[in-house]
């Protein structure tokens, strides 16, 4: 289906849960949130429906995300009822990966084809402070579980943060050398509990080009510019959502794990689907990808949502 803008929309982020066992400092305040009942999230058999619903509008790709997706209850059979509804949907999901050694080769099993990774620094003592709760050694060992589980490709999330994590760009690219990962720098984006954060902690994927010099431009992945250093056998991607707008490629639309659609990240706009079914499901996951604005206005570096990255999907 596609939007007012003549986009293409096949890519679905779907949100199970908004509860996370970390804290980064940059997604979530120090306390955590207000946790919700189980009855104010979606259930598995909803969360599979508005599956359905989307794959009949032409969604290809579903994204499972959180908070942290392993902590949901249920997300292998979710997980196997996506795939049931057309084994070739792409399912990929998105994890933390504190739990990823237990549920890699569950998840690889139950039909996710790529995992994508968050991890933003390579330091033990500097892990504990950006997530305030995690531990670096369950992620590796999540990571070295996921690898022989048989997830090739898998993709490495970096959030650069100027004076966190900006002095490790090269340890992350080498990373990349002996292992197809594709490691993906990410620019801070100024959303609730870093709105308010000195500009400096917001930098440019120039930095990134500026500081591996040997990189070489391979093409695109989705709103990531791909590169590879000389030599490597992984990829270095860009995702710069501030310095490089690629809002008029978007292809995608969110839905929270209390059941509302979101046409755009930054967007204050929600289409509630809790409680619909059949054509009424299907019509409002239209109206939702009609809504999609033609860009965000992070430009004015400002963003019009009031929910926390982890209460979206991330």
């Amino acid at each position: 289906m596609k939007d007012r803008f003549e986009r293409t929309i096949e890519y679905l982020r779907l949100s199970v849960t908004d509860l996370c066992n970390y804290r980064c400092i940059y997604c979530m305040n120090e306390d955590g949130i207000q946790k919700k009942t189980h009855s104010d999230i979606l259930s598995i058999e909803e969360l599979t429906e508005i599956v359905r619903a989307a794959h009949s509008l032409k969604i290809k790709k579903v994204r499972l995300t959180g908070g942290e997706p392993l902590l949901r209850r249920g997300i292998l059979t979710l997980c196997e009822n996506i795939k049931a509804i057309d084994p070739a949907i792409e399912l990929s999901l998105t994890t933390n990966g504190s739990l990823l050694y237990d549920m890699a080769k569950p998840l690889k099993e139950a039909g996710v084809d790529r995992i994508n990774l968050s991890l933003d620094t390579l330091g033990p003592n500097k892990f504990r402070k950006i997530t305030r709760t995690g531990e670096i050694f369950d992620v590796m060992n999540g990571l070295k579980a996921a690898q022989l589980a048989g997830f090739e490709q898998i993709k490495i999330n970096v959030v650069l943060m100027g004076g966190v994590n900006t002095d490790e760009i090269k340890d992350f690219a080498e990373l990349t050398r002996y292992n197809d990962y594709s490691v993906r720098f990410i620019e801070l984006m100024p959303m609730n509990v870093c709105k308010g954060w000195d500009k400096s902690r917001f930098v440019s994927n120039e930095l990134v080009l500026s500081t591996l010099k040997d990189l070489q431009k391979i093409g695109g992945d989705g709103v990531s510019r791909l590169y590879r250093m000389n030599g490597c056998k992984g990829t270095i991607g860009l995702i710069s959502p501030i310095s490089q707008l690629f809002c008029y490629q978007c292809n995608r639309i969110r839905i929270t794990a209390d059941g509302f659609l979101k046409p755009c990240l930054h967007s204050e706009e929600e289409f509630p689907l809790r409680g619909l079914t059949g054509d009424d499901l299907t019509q409002a996951i239209k109206n939702g990808i009609l809504a999609k604005p033609l860009k965000h206005n992070l430009d004015c570096f400002s963003t019009q949502t009031p929910r926390d990255m982890n209460r979206i999907g991330g």
